[in-house]
């Protein structure tokens, strides 16, 4: 708690208890803000010099030569790559709302033992990323567990396959980042505060009226959140289109670790990378225009 200054203090020892109030907050935040500039800003700076540099072949020095070049030759090579992965992140980002949703909210407003229920939802997550996929691989494939029991049953036809497929693809980024969707929309709905329910039910308001102009609204801020936890991961992820979908269905992620460890063609990766950067921060100031900048009021 708070205490005032004592007024015969000395001037100089009351200056010396205001400035460190107001250092105080800038002196907490200072390891997060020293990790951040080490781990994001200066990584990201490097990128976009590397985009502007010429690189010899043989020897791998670059010099910085301000080309620009490597921006539009990218597009123009690698817009299919750009859109097959906001695709794949899309599709992934809203199957996952709509399986994340009703089990956030059962948990939230339903289970006793809610964190049981989080821990079994967090579980399969304690896993390699790597693991799971090649998990997912062996389900899908053509004499797995469940298209090879549902051919057996003459059900699917025997060259039925998902795999190298955009579904498969699709599945396994749905499947990795679903906890990145549940968590927030956990965290939102448990905020609201039942009595606002409990007031719907007093004004008459039927079940779904009360879930569509109380609870959807209250639960936006989430929403939002899980959407760029998902959205974002999902449209840069490489590893479930290397294992679940063959050479026809890569993504930019693919591209961009090709051209860095395979072809080590520094300012093309640089330049794929800062467009992807540059697409997901204009999509996102599109989607916050449109949905998360407005105040809970204007959605009841």
């Amino acid at each position: 708690m708070e205490q005032p200054v004592r007024s015969d203090l000395p001037v100089a020892e009351r200056k010396g208890a205001r400035l460190g109030r107001r250092l105080a907050p800038y002196l907490l935040g200072a390891p997060a803000s020293l990790w951040l500039a080490l781990f994001f800003v200066v990584p990201m700076f490097t990128m976009l010099s590397l985009s502007l540099q010429t690189c010899d072949p043989v020897t791998l020095a670059c010099r910085l030569t301000w080309h620009v070049g490597e921006f539009p030759q990218a597009v123009g090579e690698f817009h299919a790559y750009f859109l097959r992965s906001i695709q794949y992140g899309g599709a992934a980002t809203v199957i996952d709302l709509v399986v994340a949703f009703p089990l956030a909210y059962w948990i939230a407003f339903r289970a006793r033992r809610k964190s049981f229920f989080l821990l079994m939802l967090l579980l399969p997550f304690f896993v390699s990323f790597v693991i799971r996929t090649l998990t997912w691989q062996f389900i899908l494939s053509d004499q797995g567990l469940i298209l090879g029991t549902l051919k057996n049953l003459h059900l699917l036809p025997q060259d039925f396959h998902v795999l190298a497929t955009g579904w498969a693809v699709t599945a396994g980024i749905a499947y990795n980042f679903l906890p990145f969707t549940a968590l927030p929309l956990y965290v939102a709905l448990e905020r609201i505060d039942p009595r606002v329910l409990e007031a719907a039910a007093d004004l008459y308001a039927s079940r779904s009226m009360a879930f569509l102009r109380v609870t959807l609204p209250l639960a936006i801020p989430g929403i939002f959140a899980a959407f760029l936890l998902t959205f974002v991961p999902a449209v840069g992820d490489f590893v479930n289109a290397t294992i679940l979908g063959g050479t026809s269905n890569l993504m930019v992620g693919n591209i961009i670790q090709n051209k860095f460890l395979l072809f080590t063609d520094y300012p093309a990766a640089s330049a794929l990378s800062a467009i992807l950067m540059a697409v997901l921060l204009v999509g996102i100031a599109l989607y916050s225009r449109v949905l998360g900048s407005r105040t809970i009021e204007e959605y009841v």
